[in-house]
């Protein structure tokens, strides 16, 4: 069975002297792991195709236990995210969340979709990062079935106040007055963040990456963001890590 589909390879890792092992977050398939031989030869076509970050239209031949690249062809390579080290970190990061949280042989054109507008973003250096790994996180955990309930105070169904709490654990809001009953652990947010931490999950795909904060709100929403993947997958990112050693401390608390 041939598999044709295009997709962006977020891991690679050289196997002996010439061939490379992929891990590809397709559209028709989601993520596969897939053996590209004599992919690091100078002369074979395969050479920029399976390399990381690029998005490829792939011919893959699903055999019995593996997948092998027939044939890859580059669509885009996203060069200049190499040219900067907090950039480059960032987008291992968004890779290893999507192999973690995008589904495998289904469809996941929503996650390739996300992650394409994120790294054509993070290539041009034409949004903060912070933004765009707030943005990342909460849809993409959303798409994976995480979506938290920012509506409204989870208590009293306030829909804005001068204080507003986001929950990292529970995936909820509270207001000034309901968080001082709650003993979790919550990020306080401006009205402005607020709003920005409910676009990241509701608003058109269209419309995502459509809105700006100040400084001291891009922090408080990556601080929301980080901290809501962390808790609700329970486990550590070490690009993650390696992005706060990059970026003098990302999103962290």
């Amino acid at each position: 069975m041939v598999i044709n589909t295009d997709g962006l390879v977020i891991t690679e890792r050289q196997v002996g002297e010439s061939d490379r092992l992929v891990t590809v977050l397709t559209r028709e398939e989601g993520v596969l792991r897939a053996f590209a031989r004599k992919a690091k030869l100078l002369k074979s076509s395969k050479l920029s195709a399976t390399q990381l970050f690029c998005y490829s239209r792939f011919s893959i031949y699903k055999g019995r236990e593996k997948y092998m690249i027939d044939d890859a062809q580059p669509i885009e390579v996203f060069f200049d995210l190499r040219r900067d080290i907090g950039r480059l970190s960032l987008a291992q990061y968004f890779c290893e969340l999507a192999g973690v949280l995008a589904p495998q042989e289904a469809a996941a054109g929503d996650f390739l979709r996300l992650l394409l507008n994120a790294m054509h973003f993070l290539a041009a250096d034409s949004r903060p990062q912070l933004l765009l790994k707030a943005i990342v996180e909460m849809r993409m955990l959303s798409l994976a079935g995480y979506m938290p309930n920012l509506i409204c105070c989870a208590e009293c169904a306030c829909y804005e106040a001068e204080e507003m709490y986001f929950l990292p654990r529970s995936g909820k809001l509270l207001c000034g007055n309901c968080n001082r009953q709650s003993p979790e652990a919550a990020v306080r947010l401006s009205p402005g963040t607020v709003t920005a931490l409910r676009h990241t999950i509701y608003a058109e795909f269209e419309k995502l990456f459509a809105f700006r904060l100040p400084e001291s709100g891009q922090k408080e929403l990556a601080r929301a963001s980080e901290q809501y993947v962390l808790q609700t997958l329970e486990r550590s990112f070490a690009t993650l890590e390696f992005y706060r050693q990059m970026s003098g401390g990302g999103g962290q608390v």
